[in-house]
């Protein structure tokens, strides 16, 4: 297992960073998520115009056709950036799920729109009971005159301010039956309200009698369940490099703080418990990179066990970023919350995105539950 960049993704990792340097700056950054959309459309048009944003589409639904180590990459130098805007939610999560659950035809109308920036789609799934798998959907879409009517609420909805489109998870016949609907961000009886405080791009998005045709449906009608685990356990280490990339920021960060900031007559670099935060940082960043990238690599691959280290990648990850930010804060001190600084970026990425497709404390029972049913072979020690 070689998890090194290959000099196709050095490349491409380097194009992306020129990109956001010459594109987008820390302090246009700062402004951007103070706006009333959080994320720039130019910024946005400008990734779709250079392919990136068809990174995890295949290519013959007008998308890159890279893998999801390449598509990570990418996302990893957003990250770096903190650049807002719906790259993993729509091209990503969305994408992924279009791929797994759609039929033939909707996939190719769906994803080319979506590699090119047409559409952003985001996944409305999360309810007042917890959970990122079916069993959290409560949510019904009842049979009328031909369509469906939605009546409920969607929280935590990311990226949503901006979207075109909602793949509403929802109940259309049994309990038992998982169904996903493509439902138009205009349509009457749908809004959308961004939470309060440091949730960032986080919404609730309410349906009041919203109407939506049966061939909103993607695919069979209650058989979604399984097309979205799967396409879940692809999109999420490509979300966990997005944290990466932040958590690698709020080290550097440091660490250049550190070699800056002098008390005493020397840099605070020198001094042992400011070292012992560098470390922890190191430690953080260290884990989220390779389970997140071992995690990409076991389903780049085909390997065994790649649903299992997607969730031990998210599990690692959403708490290894914000250890990361805590811990650049700790050196920082009192700079650190200054918000022009920038480094208050990171500290409320790392919020909202440790909830984003499940907590670590969720993956963990998930992973415990695969582990369980998995057939771990004899036992070395009988």
């Amino acid at each position: 297992m070689d998890l090194s960049l290959t000099e196709e993704q050095q490349l491409l990792k380097q194009s992306v960073e020129d990109f956001v340097a010459r594109e987008a700056t820390r302090e246009e950054i700062v402004e951007l998520a103070e706006s009333d959309l959080g994320f720039s459309p130019e910024h946005y048009t400008r990734v779709a115009e250079l392919g990136w944003l068809g990174a995890a589409i295949p290519e013959r639904y007008g998308g890159a056709g890279m893998g999801l180590t390449d598509a990570a990459v990418l996302f990893e130098a957003f990250g770096y950036a903190a650049l807002p805007g719906p790259f993993v939610s729509s091209a990503v999560v969305s994408a992924l799920i279009v791929e797994e659950a759609a039929t033939e035809e909707q996939r190719a109308e769906l994803l080319p729109r979506l590699a090119s920036g047409q559409a952003i789609a985001v996944l409305a799934l999360t309810e007042a009971a917890y959970g990122w798998g079916p069993e959290g959907v409560h949510m019904r879409a009842h049979a009328s005159g031909g369509d469906y009517l939605l009546d409920g609420t969607k929280l935590f909805v990311h990226d949503a301010i901006g979207a075109t489109h909602f793949i509403v998870a929802v109940r259309t016949g049994d309990e038992a039956g998982l169904s996903l609907l493509l439902v138009d961000a205009a349509s009457p009886g749908l809004s959308v309200r961004r939470l309060d405080g440091f949730t960032g791009s986080e919404c609730v998005v309410r349906f009041e009698g919203v109407r939506a045709p049966a061939s909103a449906v993607l695919g069979e009608a209650g058989g979604a369940e399984a097309p979205l685990e799967r396409a879940l356990a692809r999109a999420t280490p490509v979300l966990c490099a997005y944290q990466v990339g932040g958590g690698q920021a709020a080290f550097d960060m440091a660490v250049a703080y550190s070699r800056e900031r002098r008390q005493f007559g020397q840099p605070i670099g020198r001094f042992q418990h400011v070292q012992n935060h560098i470390i922890q940082l190191v430690n953080h960043v260290d884990a989220s990179r390779w389970t997140t990238y071992e995690a990409l690599w076991r389903l780049d691959e085909g390997k065994s066990g790649g649903e299992v280290a997607s969730h031990l990648a998210k599990a690692v990850t959403s708490e290894g970023f914000v250890q990361a930010v805590n811990f650049s804060h700790e050196v920082h001190a009192g700079v650190g919350v200054m918000h022009e600084y920038g480094l208050t970026l990171y500290t409320q990425l790392s919020r909202s995105l440790y909830h984003q497709l499940g907590s670590p404390r969720w993956h963990r029972r998930r992973l415990g539950d695969l582990l369980v049913d998995h057939d771990l072979g004899p036992d070395p020690l009988e």
